[in-house]
């Protein structure tokens, strides 16, 4: 008897994976392909949202290639990615009109900031549950109908698509059949009612946005549209599961019960929190976004988004050429004596939450004579860990909810030294994932639902095993001095702009 598969897209910010999972959720075939990361001033970054595609196409023959197994042995595919991140593309020829504009980048803060001095911010925040930030979709779409000549014209004349990622994939996928995209991605452009779970009319009247350019929104586990068999080896395949990063990581770790609050350290960190049927708007800079929406059912959630948390580690290993191999911070943290004075505020494209400010950048405190590059590497780490804290804390503070274990994933969860100062940090038990990928998973479980290869949420949920728990260690006076000086740097790093 044919064993059948699902299969997984994981589209990140510096590169693109496709697993194929069996019904027991172990993965059986991977292949992953970085894309190049685009810098054309400073604060910007982009893609290539062709070069994206290709690797799409690369790591899903090269899946095949490695396993053996053939594409009509695919039951669903799952598609999850980089949030916010913006692609405005030709109807007709499927070329993008510029560059994807990435949720890093900071090109459009001047939109931004216009929009904020106009008083913007309390309305977009209760329609949205967003903050007025460059970081979501909105301002990207209006920088680019701004810069490409006549992209505005021809937008209003239905000849330009915007999609996030999943929908730029989706499309390419369907061959150009299928214009849509998902509760959680449409949650994030800042243009999307999460009340009435409608594009916002007047939203995109201020920001002058063609509806006619949006795709249709849609729940985040459903038959969207069939491959087209010449993208897929001859099968047509159903795309049948669509969400988020973050979000597709909160259902990969089983997160389905209000209160439960996953991280994800990947090249940023973010905190997210179910809080179930209840639109919580936080009152101290978080995010209030929808977690998944399966049927008629949604499920919202509070985050805190981190900018800068491995992608930390690789600038340690590529611009300050401190380390060879981002796993060797692990043994640098362990070799360095010095007591914690050092502190690394890497706010390379500003501070996220709880402090939104997109015009601090990175500082480091504390150095002395006898600082060591271990030193640094530790610092480094702890300060992943000290802005995770930051957004717990928040969360605590909106909901009243105490956290009883931080689910945590990606690929920075794999340093055990992070993991155990993130629990002492936070006083909190930390567990590890089994399997750190639980983006790609979350993206298979929805996929899986929606076309039935697993029957309901507690097939899924019987099969889980659980992962290493880091129990905290810390003394509470140490704790709370660590803590504060961090509190300094950070006050300090957003006075020196």
């Amino acid at each position: 008897m044919t064993k059948n598969y699902i299969m997984a897209l994981d589209e990140g910010t510096t590169s693109t994976r496709a697993i194929i999972f069996d019904t027991h959720m172990q993965k059986v075939a991977e292949d992953q392909r970085e894309f190049n990361q685009i810098f054309p001033h400073a604060g910007w970054v982009e893609h290539d949202a062709n070069e994206i595609w290709n690797a799409v196409l690369a790591t899903i023959g090269n899946c095949f290639l490695k396993s053996g197994i053939q594409p009509d042995q695919i039951t669903g595919i799952g598609i999850t990615n980089q949030r916010e991140t913006t692609v405005i593309w030709d109807r007709q020829t499927g070329l993008p009109i510029y560059n994807a504009i990435v949720w890093q980048s900071r090109q459009s803060e001047a939109i931004a900031q216009k929009l904020q001095t106009a008083g913007w911010s309390a309305k977009i925040h209760q329609k949205t549950g967003l903050l007025i930030d460059p970081y979501f979709s909105a301002t990207k779409i209006r920088w680019i109908l701004d810069q490409v000549p006549q992209a505005q014209t021809r937008a209003q004349k239905g000849e330009l698509l915007f999609g996030t990622i999943d929908s730029w994939l989706l499309w390419k996928l369907t061959g150009g059949q299928i214009h849509a995209t998902d509760y959680t991605n449409a949650s994030r452009t800042m243009l999307f009612n999460i009340h009435t779970l409608q594009w916002d009319e007047e939203i995109l009247k201020l920001l002058n946005i063609p509806a006619i350019m949006l795709p249709e929104v849609q729940p985040n586990s459903k038959i969207y549209g069939y491959t087209q068999p010449y993208n897929f080896y001859g099968s047509k395949v159903p795309i049948s599961g669509m969400a988020g990063d973050q979000q597709a990581a909160l259902f990969g770790q089983m997160a389905w019960e209000p209160g439960m609050v996953k991280n994800t350290y990947g090249t940023g960190a973010f905190v997210v929190m179910n809080t179930g049927s209840e639109l919580k708007l936080s009152e101290n800079n978080l995010l209030t976004t929808i977690a998944y929406g399966l049927g008629d059912q949604i499920n919202y959630a509070l985050e805190g988004s981190i900018y800068v948390a491995g992608s930390a580690i690789q600038w340690l290993r590529d611009q300050m050429q401190l380390l060879d191999a981002a796993p060797d911070s692990y043994q640098a943290a362990l070799a360095s004596h010095d007591d914690d004075e050092v502190y690394v505020v890497p706010a390379f494209t500003g501070l996220g939450a709880p402090y939104w400010d997109p015009q601090a950048r990175g500082a480091v405190f504390g150095l002395t004579r006898g600082t060591t590059k271990n030193d640094f590497i530790k610092a480094t780490l702890q300060a992943i860990a000290y802005q995770s804290r930051d957004v717990i804390d928040t969360m605590q503070q909106d909901t009243g909810v105490a956290i009883p274990t931080l689910k945590v994933d990606g690929g920075a969860a794999n340093n055990n030294y992070l993991l155990q100062f993130q629990a002492d940090i936070i006083n909190t038990p930390v567990q590890r994932a089994v399997n750190l990928e639980t983006t790609a998973l979350g993206a298979a479980f929805l996929a899986g639902l929606g076309v039935g290869y697993w029957q309901n949420q507690q097939e899924i949920q019987q099969s889980a095993a659980a992962g290493q728990i880091f129990r905290p260690r810390m003394e509470s006076t140490r704790r709370d001095s660590l803590y504060r000086g961090w509190q300094k740097a950070v006050a300090a790093t957003q006075l020196f702009k």
